[in-house]
């Protein structure tokens, strides 16, 4: 798929059918985030994977319930790991820079998923304490976002987007 079709295909999907996700596409797309840039190339985040009816069922009830990350086959967990950015970064790191990681990461992970066929949404509204006991993430990760993936039950329509001219602002000197 060209990049442009693929930035036209991405769709927030929340309904998911119960089919398999293959591991070979789960590895291409874990493979995928592992290519993600990041500050310094520190990979300042991890990713906790959640293939269980169960860990996907936690993970539903601390987002509020949010049944279709349940519904999903499978769920990332992107978290930031700031002390692999502290010792070059100090609070920068911490604060920003580990938070950038763990989301251009994760956008990786959604763009991967789409391009092998795949359906996801990322998810912000959660209890981070709740999402870090579902997962077993030490209290020093931060999760960023829930990446539910799998086959899409619903084909929803493009999301309308602000006009360029109210969205981008050219500095003149």
């Amino acid at each position: 798929m060209q990049f442009s079709q693929l930035i036209a295909a991405r769709r927030s999907v929340r309904a998911y059918t119960s089919q398999p996700v293959e591991a070979g596409v789960v590895e291409r797309i874990l493979d995928a985030v592992s290519s993600a840039p990041s500050a310094g190339n520190l990979q300042a985040y991890q990713v906790c994977l959640a293939r269980s009816a169960t860990a996907r069922a936690a993970l539903a009830r601390a987002a509020g319930g949010q049944s279709f990350i349940e519904e999903a086959q499978l769920a990332l967990v992107f978290c930031t790991n700031a002390g692999r950015a502290a010792a070059r970064y100090g609070k920068r790191g911490t604060t920003l820079y580990a938070v950038q990681d763990a989301t251009i990461a994760c956008t990786y992970a959604m763009l991967a998923a789409v391009d092998e066929g795949l359906a996801c949404v990322w998810v912000g509204a959660f209890d981070e304490a709740a999402v870090r006991q579902a997962v077993g993430a030490p209290m020093d990760w931060t999760p960023i976002a829930i990446l539910p993936i799998g086959y899409a039950a619903e084909s929803p329509p493009a999301s309308p987007r602000r006009a360029l001219d109210d969205l981008v602002h050219e500095v003149e000197q």
